[in-house]
């Protein structure tokens, strides 16, 4: 793990570390210096069950019990010894249902009626399934022999007491609330919510709701990274769009690092744009500048202000959402406390339409995955690639991700395709 100091002087001296090239950042290389200088948060609150979705745990979860806890059913049944399975004839001596057990034993030659979930009379430990009987009065002949304990599912089968269910470091998912429920745990201790402050810069930027003049443009970032954070669960601080004006841009920047655990701005890091965050960031803290090598998106910031880390993403719409997706997602994952961020699930697919590629790059070209007549599953580009083009993001579904080493391809040719369905 590098500390502080090292990152002032990666930042003053980047030559200190090997293979180390702001000017042509491969995208992994750019993903692991980040990860060296993520300190994840530390407080914890303990939440209702209910509203801990979205959270990550700040201690393990244990099973205060086995589960299930009791010897019951996996189907609709008779429940009868293993030593009767090739009886062609046994008695029905009662009904268990779920959550009302039958209290008497099951001796040779006798059932009881069982339902899903019904415990395991005494004396039983197998269940043959009702299909595979016929009922005659007030007993059952077997059709089907089951194998002696079929259909049982046994206390602890799920988990063990004192079992490490969900560990320090999850993100809470759906599935896991239901989990954890069925403990019997109403509470659970989670990291605070991370803080993420982030404002647009430009004199061209407009708000949504006012009139355009010639040059100017609305200002769509603020609202893609408001998605994309709100679609995270972080605690989401809009700033708003700050002209080109070093004293609001200072303002801005001091306010958000004392109230954030992270910034992110668009706009002011690409070459040719104005100097004024530039300046602001090496007076006030720690920030490399790197030209990743990567479409869209060369331009990227990342450093700390203050307390607060920095990530300084480009200006162009697409290259905003592009940039965060690839650096800014697993870093904030990490920094909520997280232990092992999963990444973006990507696969192989064939493209259905020709690609033209420059090699020397990672590309990431929006695409659309579709299933296709023969139920196999394709890909094709969204259109126009362009990084100002946000309709690519609204049309697609998936990225194509093209290494460096790709150059251009054919139609049918196989690409790796990152899906976003249920992330953006």
């Amino acid at each position: 793990m590098i500390n502080e100091t090292s990152l002032k002087n990666l930042v003053s001296n980047p030559s200190c570390m090997d293979d180390y090239d702001p000017n042509a950042m491969p995208v992994a290389k750019a993903r692991e210096f980040i990860q060296q200088f993520l300190n994840p948060v530390s407080v914890f609150e303990t939440l209702a069950l209910a509203e801990s979705l979205g959270r990550v745990l700040a201690e393990d979860i244990t099973s205060p019990s086995n589960v299930p806890n009791y010897n019951n059913s996996a189907m609709d049944g008779y429940a009868l010894k293993a030593t009767d399975v090739s009886a062609s004839r046994l008695m029905v001596i009662g009904t268990a249902f779920a959550g009302k057990a039958f209290e008497g034993t099951v001796a040779d030659g006798q059932c009881v009626r069982i339902m899903t979930g019904g415990a395991i009379p005494k004396g039983a430990d197998t269940v043959v399934v009702q299909e595979k009987t016929v009922v005659d009065g007030k007993f059952i002949n077997i059709i089907e022999a089951p194998k002696p304990h079929a259909n049982v599912r046994y206390a602890g089968e799920d988990l063990k007491l004192g079992q490490t269910v969900l560990a320090t470091g999850h993100l809470m998912r759906p599935a896991d609330l239901g989990l954890i429920a069925s403990l019997g745990i109403a509470e659970v201790r989670a990291y605070r919510k991370l803080k993420v402050a982030f404002f647009s810069t430009g004199d061209e930027l407009v708000s949504v709701g006012q009139p355009l003049q010639t040059g100017q443009v609305y200002d769509s970032n603020r609202y893609t990274l408001f998605g994309m954070l709100t679609k995270l669960g972080v605690e989401v601080m809009d700033m708003g769009a700050i002209a080109d004006d070093p004293i609001l841009l200072e303002n801005t920047l001091l306010s958000a690092v004392t109230q954030a655990d992270v910034v992110i701005t668009s706009g002011g890091v690409s070459v040719g744009e104005a100097d004024y965050m530039k300046l602001l960031l090496a007076k006030h803290g720690q920030v490399m500048f790197w030209k990743i090598a990567m479409k869209p998106g060369r331009p990227l910031a990342y450093g700390k202000v203050g307390s607060a880390h920095y990530f300084g993403l480009p200006g162009n719409p697409v290259a905003v959402m592009v940039t965060f997706y690839q650096f800014v997602r697993d870093a904030l994952l990490r920094l909520m406390g997280q232990s092992s961020p999963v990444p973006l699930p990507m696969f192989s697919v064939q493209c259905t339409q020709a690609i033209k590629k420059m090699t020397g790059r990672t590309e990431f070209q929006r695409g659309i995955l579709f299933a296709d007549t023969d139920g196999s599953w394709r890909v094709k580009p969204t259109g126009a690639q362009g990084s100002a083009l946000l309709s690519s993001m609204s049309l697609a579904n998936c990225f194509i991700v093209l290494d460096e080493s790709v150059g251009n391809l054919e139609a049918g040719a196989m690409v790796q395709v990152q899906v976003l369905d249920g992330i953006v």
